[in-house]
């Protein structure tokens, strides 16, 4: 019988219309993923609209197709204009940007490509083998427990960010403060709005991510035209693109296999996602890496863990879905809806009822992953382009980019006033010497952390040993406060080896 459902779900896979529309699909969200602020999510849900018509194989094989190319691409602005295209790629675009800038282009979005291919295997490994079993795990995550992973995840921003902790530090409590504006997650009260009714919804991610990294970027190399300064100039890297990753990968096979675990668990807890698997793999990488002092100057070591982790979660955000139908993230809230759509009611019926089904999805997964190298490699060579137009010319297509990307998020010119405010901000903390990779992980972290918090304190009746009461919960907890002892130490053991070395 089993043998059965999976040739019945071979020829729903391998037929010419599904591998088609996946490939359109997987060429739609490279486009979508390389634009500056066009999202996976983005992608996804303009071609919900295209599912009306089609069957729910080919239908389901899009979006799987367009999520994860879009995930990817989102690397190949990072690495050529240090401008993420999605938020799951603004974790490592130091690390691309200083790379490519060396003449390591080639081995920056090779190394993205394979080892986001090989993490995207894994998630779907992962995915097929134990999805019954983490999707239970995940139900058993309350708001207790959602508190200690965002404060997990907060308390990465001093590994994410520079060696200074304390410019890391304040970066991060700006990210907390613009996190802070819109309505009160508890009460509904609108706080430090200044009477904008735009303010209403919070100061929106996306346009704040472009005004960090695109615009000071944009603001950088004009102030450079200006004064005659010759800015940045980065090799071209006409050669095999490959060319150096199959070293990379022998290299840090932990990095890849922690990465991509990593970020199937992350995806697979409800309203985590591929930007947050991201930055925890990439924080984690760092703290247990031999030469952390590399990261954030062009180090190859971070994308590695990242590159897995954010594709990984892409199957990882699956697993809740299709056996519990709670999404994932916000991809998966789009094809929980194309399901119901289609006459499909996901959750643990439709492993018995349709299992030939379920058995698809697992196939289009391994092929769309699987396709993503030929179509990565195509749009980096497309892409490469980019490095033969000249400054004046290439700023302001970027800057016209920028402006369409925070107007399509808000669908408001306030989005255009959202990312100049914030790209100044960011410009001006840039050049002292501030981090801005963790006001980003404030503003995508900040309201999760509030929101769970004040609901467990309401649950408790504001009994903080609540927060301890729990298994999961107290595991949590542990590894939050270690984190912290540890960073305390170390930052009390280089203070005193500096100061023995001035003594002597």
């Amino acid at each position: 019988m089993g043998f059965d459902v999976l040739l019945q779900a071979l020829a729903l896979v391998l037929s010419p219309e599904v591998i088609l529309t996946a490939l359109l699909a997987g060429a739609f969200g490279m486009f979508v993923g390389a634009m500056p602020g066009l999202t996976a999510t983005m992608a996804t849900a303009l071609l919900v609209p295209l599912t009306f018509f089609m069957d729910p194989i080919p239908a389901l094989a899009a979006i799987v197709s367009a999520s994860g190319m879009a995930i990817f691409a989102g690397d190949i602005p990072g690495a050529l204009l240090r401008i993420p295209g999605t938020p799951a790629s603004a974790a490592y675009v130091e690390d691309s940007y200083q790379l490519s800038l060396k003449g390591k282009l080639n081995e920056a979005l090779g190394t993205n490509l394979l080892v986001s291919c090989i993490g995207g295997l894994v998630g779907v490994g992962v995915l097929i083998a134990a999805a019954p079993m983490l999707a239970e795990f995940a139900l058993r995550f309350t708001s207790y427990e959602y508190f200690w992973l965002a404060l997990l995840g907060l308390s990465c921003a001093i590994f994410v960010a520079s060696s200074d902790p304390l410019k890391a530090g304040i970066a991060l409590l700006i990210g907390l403060a613009l996190a802070t504006v819109g309505l009160d997650p508890t009460t509904g009260v609108p706080r430090f709005t200044l009477g904008q009714v735009d303010l209403l919804a919070g100061v929106e991610f996306i346009p704040a991510m472009i005004g960090l990294f695109a615009l000071a970027e944009v603001m950088r190399g004009v102030i450079k035209l200006n004064r005659n300064t010759e800015a940045a100039v980065m090799p071209r890297n006409d050669g095999p693109l490959f060319k150096d990753v199959g070293g990379i990968i022998r290299k840090h096979p932990k990095n890849i296999i922690r990465g991509s675990l990593m970020g199937t668990i992350i995806g697979a807890l409800p309203g985590a996602g591929a930007d947050i698997a991201a930055w925890m793999a990439y924080a984690v990488s760092k703290r247990f890496s031999k030469s952390p002092e590399k990261y954030g100057t062009g180090h190859v070591e971070g994308l590695v863990d990242a590159s897995a982790a954010n594709n990984a979660a892409v199957g990882g955000a699956w697993i809740p879905a299709l056996v519990f139908g709670i999404p994932g993230d916000s991809v998966t809230a789009i094809v929980i809806g194309v399901l119901y759509m289609k006459g499909m009611n996901p959750g643990p019926t439709v492993f018995i009822q349709n299992p030939q089904l379920i058995y698809a999805v697992f196939m289009i997964f391994i092929l769309t992953t699987l396709m993503m190298v030929p179509l990565g490699w195509a749009a980096v060579k497309a892409a490469r382009q980019v490095l033969r137009v000249p400054a004046r010319v290439l700023l302001p297509i970027v800057m016209s980019l920028c402006i369409v990307g925070a107007f399509a998020m808000t669908n408001s010119v306030f989005g255009i006033v959202i990312m100049f405010a914030i790209g100044i901000l960011g410009w001006i903390m840039e050049d002292n010497g501030f981090p801005v990779a963790p006001i980003i992980l404030g503003l995508v972290l900040g309201p999760m952390f509030e929101r769970m918090f004040m609901t467990s304190m309401i649950k408790s009746g504001g009994d903080l040993s609540a927060f301890f009461e729990r298994p999961i919960a107290a595991t949590l907890g542990v590894c939050v406060f270690a984190i912290w002892a540890l960073s305390i130490w170390g930052a009390v053991r280089r203070h005193r080896a500096k100061t023995k070395t001035l003594q002597a």
